[in-house]
């Protein structure tokens, strides 16, 4: 009996060796949250200790959520003298419909996860002035004309704090659209009803190429919002969209029958010259800057302005200068025209008037900027200066009377002993230069290396932890931060919570609530020391499409 039962117990054994060897293996995946609203997104974890060279199909993700930004994180791991390796890929997915929906299996390779269970609530709306997030766009103009400026002023509001923030642009459709920033974003305080809201506000310069119609869709803000404490999931804000009519260009002008077609809020014309261009001289060259400076238009769709034509005078155009600024009434672009200017003949020279028509989007007509006619008085080249006269020839007798030069005359023994006295002084300071102490200058200590400096980091981070320091441990990892991903470093703790893994990052997002939640907690200094410690770097996949948008993430 007993033989047998240790026979028994050596089959359990090797089989719960196997069960628990194929649990291993399989597919596991997992979420962040079970509950959710349609306008939040949520994390989904897929995780395989067998084929980590393989990449999860999720296709089937597809067909009811939004798949959207995905990283990738490998572990190596050492029990009892035995290695296991493992990789977890996250997605952020957001629900396509409300109700209850199954995440379908997942596959590496051969192998598949069990299918997941969430529930999709409708999301709750609240009006302007009264939710704690939302979005709103508007035009400066719901009809314009062909390559006329129309800004997009897009705003968020926010009366709590966010995280992840990312402001997607609007997409435009319809006619063809030439699209600019109008500035930086402009971050300020607003109060609607009583209650306070940073608003951060992005301009769009919109130029469109053809008449027709315009449709922009809404603008869409997605973040995470920090409320009583607690980090929600990934939210989605819309504006409304906006319709544009396109008008064609108008008939031009009876007395500027060829008139390029050159709209604009405001256009200025104006004229400098290298140097005084009343009066030059035959062959000396002249130039002329003659700038067009249009509120409300590109300084690549200012039309050149032709090179006059005259007798007497050759221009010569040169390449044009392109510039612009930003003002409140969108893109100012100037366009510098410079022609070259060389009279061939004296006489009076004079330029026609430049007459720039142009039409004004405001007033909705036809106007004209204008430069006066110039005459320029072209002088005759300089004469030669008159010969020397020649020297009278000397007599005869009076030559024959002059003592002959000496051998060596008196001007001679000067120039001589002028330069004795400079090779004297030059050896002298030769022999002080030489025999003078040479002082070595100090070397420069050799750069010291990123490792040594993010090490030496992490551990100033560790101990200002431990010392409740919460401004120099933020201080301190973003500097880490910086020379860990110096193309694109995070501006805040928050951002970077996303490049590392889990230990940390949920460290980090309790830090971030001590300066922006509404009720801050306590500070664990010994919970963040102990992740700085061990954590890792997730590796990013170039999967997402947002654009950051940093000025959203106020600091910490």
């Amino acid at each position: 009996m007993v033989g047998t039962g240790l026979r028994y117990s050596t089959v359990i054994v090797v089989l719960a060796a196997l069960l628990g060897a194929e649990a291993l293996a399989a597919v596991t995946t997992r979420v962040d949250r079970l509950d959710i609203d349609l306008n939040e997104s949520f994390t989904l974890e897929v995780i395989s200790d067998t084929n980590i060279d393989l990449q999860p199909d999720i296709t089937a993700l597809e067909a009811d959520f939004y798949v959207g930004q995905g990283s990738q994180l490998s572990n190596t791991t050492i029990v009892n003298g035995q290695i296991r390796r493992s990789k977890t890929w996250t997605y952020v997915l957001m629900p396509k419909r409300a109700g209850r929906i199954t995440i379908p299996p997942v596959t590496v390779g051969t192998e598949s996860s069990a299918p997941l269970t969430i529930t999709v609530n409708e999301p709750s709306y609240a009006p302007p002035g009264e939710a704690e997030v939302f979005v709103t766009s508007e035009v400066d103009f719901t009809e314009t004309y062909v390559q006329a400026q129309v800004l997009l002023t897009v705003k968020i509001y926010r009366s709590v704090a966010t995280r992840q923030p990312a402001l997607r642009d609007p997409t435009v459709s319809g006619v063809e659209v030439l699209s600019e920033l109008a500035g930086d974003d402009r971050s300020y305080e607003a109060i609607i009803d009583g209650t306070p809201y940073n608003v951060v506000e992005r301009v769009y310069a919109l130029y469109p190429q053809e008449h027709g119609t315009i449709d922009i869709s809404p603008a869409r803000f997605e973040a995470r919002v920090l409320r009583d404490g607690r980090i929600t999931g990934r939210k989605v804000f819309e504006s409304d969209s906006q319709i544009v009519a396109v008008l064609p260009i108008p008939p031009l002008p009876d007395e500027f029958p060829n008139a390029a077609w050159l709209p604009a809020r405001d256009l200025q014309l104006s004229e400098d010259w290298s140097r005084d261009a009343s009066e030059v001289r035959a062959g000396e060259p002249l130039t002329r800057h003659v700038t067009i400076s249009a509120l409300g238009q590109l300084e690549t769709q200012i039309p050149a302005l032709d090179p006059p034509e005259v007798d007497g005078i050759n221009v010569y155009p040169d390449k044009p200068d392109l510039s612009r600024s930003i003002e409140a009434g969108g893109i100012r672009g100037v366009r510098k025209d410079q022609h070259a200017m060389i009279g061939v003949a004296a006489g009076t020279v004079t330029l026609p008037a430049i007459e720039v028509p142009w039409w004004n989007t405001v007033a909705g007509e036809w106007q004209v900027a204008r430069l006066a006619e110039r005459s320029i008085t072209i002088l005759p080249t300089g004469e030669a200066p008159a010969p020397l006269p020649e020297p009278e020839p000397v007599a005869e007798a009076d030559q024959a009377t002059q003592p002959e030069d000496p051998v060596f005359p008196a001007k001679f023994w000067r120039r001589a002993s002028e330069l004795l006295a400079g090779l004297w002084l030059a050896t002298l300071l030769a022999w002080w230069w030489t025999s003078r102490p040479v002082r070595h200058e100090p070397r420069e200590p050799a750069p010291v290396p990123i490792h040594k400096r993010q090490s030496r980091l992490l551990r100033d981070a560790r101990k200002a932890a431990r010392g409740g320091e919460i401004n120099s441990v933020k201080q301190l990892l973003l500097e880490w931060a910086a020379l860990e991903w110096p193309d694109a470093p995070p501006r805040s703790i928050g951002a970077m919570s996303h490049r590392v893994s889990d230990d940390l990052a949920s460290q980090l997002d309790a830090l971030s609530s001590l300066s922006y939640g509404p009720q801050p907690g306590d500070f664990d200094g010994a919970a963040l020391a102990a992740a700085i410690r061990s954590f890792s770097v997730l590796k990013e996949d170039d999967s997402g499409n947002e654009e950051a948008l940093p000025p959203l993430m106020p600091g910490g």
